[in-house]
């Protein structure tokens, strides 16, 4: 051991030297530190912002289908409408065309008979029965 240079056998200049660097190293690895923890803050804000994007794509394209199913739905409504109307006005027909051949039925049988008040009452009420 020489004298002077302490325990490490090396000179105080070169151990100033291994306390500067090692205490470089420590903040470059502090710096290291921090700067993973920034990227890390950037990364999360990122995803949060990813993640509220696509909350709002979601919502959009709920609202999207709401508007289709609806529009849909009142296109169906509409149709059964048309529907209902056009079996109404074939009904109406059907029972306007039964009417009118009881009538003439109920004339001819009247025209064919004598003529006797009492005959035509009961022919009356005989064709009232069949309107029934």
């Amino acid at each position: 051991m020489a004298a002077g240079h302490g325990c490490s056998g090396r000179t105080p200049e070169e151990d100033c030297h291994g306390l500067n660097a090692a205490d470089k190293a420590k903040q470059d690895l502090e710096a290291a530190h921090a700067q993973v923890a920034q990227e890390l803050q950037a990364a999360k804000q990122q995803a949060a912002a990813l993640i509220e994007q696509a909350n709002r794509r979601a919502g959009q394209v709920a609202e999207e289908v709401k508007a289709q199913a609806s529009a849909e739905a009142e296109r169906i409504l509409t149709q059964a409408r048309a529907d209902i109307e056009q079996e109404i006005a074939g009904a109406r027909d059907a029972l306007r065309l039964q009417v009118a051949a009881l009538a003439v039925a109920g004339a001819e049988k009247i025209l064919q008979a004598e003529i006797d008040a009492a005959k035509h009452a009961g022919m009356l009420n005989q064709l009232a029965t069949e309107l029934k």
